[in-house]
Order: C-alpha cells, then structure tokens, then sequence
C-alpha cells in the first residue's frame, strides 16, 4: 500500500511466443524468465498482493515457486497474439477483486521481458502516479536520434522508398529532433479508473519515468545472451573486489 492506496502487482506471462517458444520459461541465469520478476515483486514493500497472469500450467508452477500467486488461469480469448495489454489486466484486475473481496486501487504491470528492470523505477511510477493524480505513469528510455521516427523510411512492395513522415525532409541537422522516448516495459502503474472506465493503459492523464540507463525488453535470443551479460555484470559489481 503507498499513500493509503492498495497496489496489486500483474505479471503477464502467456505461453504462447512466436520469436523465442514458451519465452517466459526458458532460463535465464539458471532460471526461467518469469521466475526473475516473481523474485524481484518480493522487494516491492508498497505492493499488496502480485498474482501472474497465464494460460499456461508450466508458467504457473514456475510463477508460484518464485513467490508469484497465480489464483486464476487467463482464458483463450485473452492469450492471442492480438489481446492488449489493457484487456489482460482489467480481466486480472476484476478477477482478484473477486477472490480477495475488495477493490484495487493501483494496477502495476510488471513484464518478465524486463528483468534488468530496478525496485526504485517501479517505485518512481507508483509513487508519481498517486502523489500528482495521474491516470497513468509508464518507465520510457530515451529514443536514440538514429532512429527517431522523423528519421524512419518505408518501401513499398513495388520497391518505392519514401520517408514514414513528411516532416523528415525538413529536417537537416539532429538538433531539430524534438526528443522522443520509447516504453522499456519495467514498470507500467494505472489507476483502476484507467484501466476499467478508459479501458486503456494510456490514459488521458498519462505521465513518464525517464530511465536513463539501458534496459533490453527481450524478444530474441541474443538478448537472453545480452542481459546474462549484464546481470552477470551487475553481480560481480555488488559482491565487490576480492
């Protein structure tokens, strides 16, 4: 609970994956993916309750030995590739108003596919979200210039290349990019307003958590490699010198 609001913490993790299979249980660090974010919510002390939402038994198991609850199974109609995220966590929202007998206040989604993802950018979008009225406050990172969207070209199926926006060709230098940012997945915090009257994850009152170091959301296997990279990185700068 922060600030007298009552925090339930989401976990989606559906079986089905169609860039790396069953992503979320496939180890990392010696651990499946799922089990890294159900550790990592032990640490949050403002969350109330954190249940995973799957249709998988495998990733249930797998959820509740890291300390996750998995007290209902997400249905068929909600596990497609095309089922929003805003659609996944109204359902897990009512769902656990149902069993636990009472009425969430804050909604935190907190994606396996992130799990370089630290206790205080969870903190910061929570605490945001409740201490300035927000409807919503995700954790973003930077967009690198390269690829800002005024820089993006498409090709047509005829082979035709042409700028994804018009408003690129008058740009000439990279000072007349305005900033953008791009979501990283650690931290999604919504109101239950948000999520059941707006329906959506981006309310009309949305605010962000810049994060300025690298987080990879991961969706292929070079970035399992990447991150084992890092946290391996992260581990030996916290045991220290020998």
């Amino acid at each position: 609970m922060l600030a007298g609001r009552s925090v339930l913490a989401v976990v989606p993790a559906r079986g089905g994956s169609k860039g790396v299979p069953l992503k979320n249980l496939r180890p990392l660090l010696g651990k499946p993916l799922v089990a890294h974010t159900g550790e990592f919510v032990q640490r949050l002390a403002f969350v109330d309750r954190a249940v995973v939402s799957t249709d998988h038994p495998r990733i249930t198991e797998a959820a509740r030995e890291s300390g996750l609850d998995a007290p209902f199974v997400r249905p068929p109609e909600l596990s497609g590739d095309l089922v929003g995220d805003a659609d996944v966590l109204a359902h897990a929202l009512r769902e656990m108003d149902r069993i636990d007998g009472r009425a969430y206040d804050v909604v935190v989604m907190l994606q396996p596919t992130c799990p370089l993802r630290l206790p205080e950018h969870v903190a910061a979008t929570v605490t945001k979200l409740v201490q300035d009225g927000w409807d919503a406050v995700w954790t973003v990172s930077p967009t690198d210039l390269t690829y800002h969207p005024l820089k993006q070209l498409t090709i047509s199926p005829d082979g035709i290349m042409t700028l994804f926006d018009p408003r690129g060709g008058h740009i000439a230098a990279r000072q007349q990019l305005e900033p953008t940012f791009t979501r990283n997945g650690a931290s999604y915090a919504l109101t239950r307003s948000c999520l059941l009257d707006q329906q959506t994850i981006l309310g009309r009152r949305s605010a962000a958590v810049v994060v300025a170091e690298p987080l990879i959301s991961i969706d292929t296997l070079e970035d399992f490699a990447h991150v084992e990279e890092i946290m391996r990185a992260r581990n030996r700068g916290a045991a220290g010198p020998d």
